[in-house]
């Protein structure tokens, strides 16, 4: 009769136990676990950047407008036709029109684009003639020397998803901001979160500047300073 031998490895070798398989089961879930927000977060700061990207090209674009048209700023669907209002007056100043004017995070960009419209809307206080209750002009909007603090009047926002898709919505109605829904009826101030929260408090958004800078500001600053009785679109 013939013997073998186990050899060293043979004679330590031995499979898992079921709780050696849980417990590797369960390190990998958690390493899954932590990963996923992680990359999760890191597209969001992506398309954050992007957008932030988009706004500060539109900011140029628009102070390079007013520069050659006595400091007048372009016009919305308010005062004009649709297909010469502010974006489409940008267009020779920006190098991808069509890619500037959609937000990466916003979910309706591609109808938008398709529709002609944007994902940027602008402060009906800088850019809507003022009119009296009968809809009469009492006056223009004011040009870009006008504007006494730039650095802190807010001239473009991102739009909120309640906002149709078409040209048309290319302006906020800044004056009905007494309330935090009426804010987020007109942007989305939280259009940077992975949250789902209901009343768009969770979160952060992207703002340009009448000077020309853009700056990310939570949505809970933005609600607070709103449900203080501050209405965030007056000019400063």
């Amino acid at each position: 009769m013939q013997l073998f031998m186990k050899t060293p490895f043979q004679q330590h070798s031995k499979a898992f136990t079921l709780i050696e398989l849980l417990v590797v089961v369960t390190i990998i879930a958690i390493l899954v676990g932590l990963s996923v927000p992680a990359v999760s977060g890191g597209i969001m700061r992506a398309k954050q950047s992007k957008c932030a990207s988009n706004m500060r090209q539109i900011g140029i674009a628009m102070m390079t407008y007013a520069g050659e048209h006595d400091y007048r700023l372009p016009e919305t669907s308010v005062s004009t036709s649709l297909g010469n209002t502010w974006i489409d007056l940008l267009a020779p100043y920006l190098s991808d029109l069509d890619e500037i004017r959609i937000c990466p995070a916003d979910p309706l960009g591609n109808e938008r684009l398709l529709a002609g419209g944007t994902s940027y809307i602008l402060n009906s206080f800088l850019f809507v003639p003022e009119r009296d209750r009968r809809g009469r002009v009492l006056g223009p909007p004011p040009n870009l020397l006008q504007i006494q603090n730039s650095s802190e009047t807010i001239m473009a926002f991102i739009i909120s998803e309640d906002q149709s898709i078409g040209l048309s919505s290319d302006h906020t109605h800044s004056e009905t901001w007494s309330s935090w829904n009426a804010v987020t009826a007109d942007i989305s101030p939280d259009r940077f979160t992975s949250s789902s929260q209901p009343d768009h408090s969770v979160g952060s958004a992207n703002y340009l500047y009448a000077d020309g800078h853009v700056q990310s500001v939570t949505a809970s600053i933005m609600k607070a300073r709103i449900d203080g009785g501050e209405n965030i679109a007056l000019p400063q």
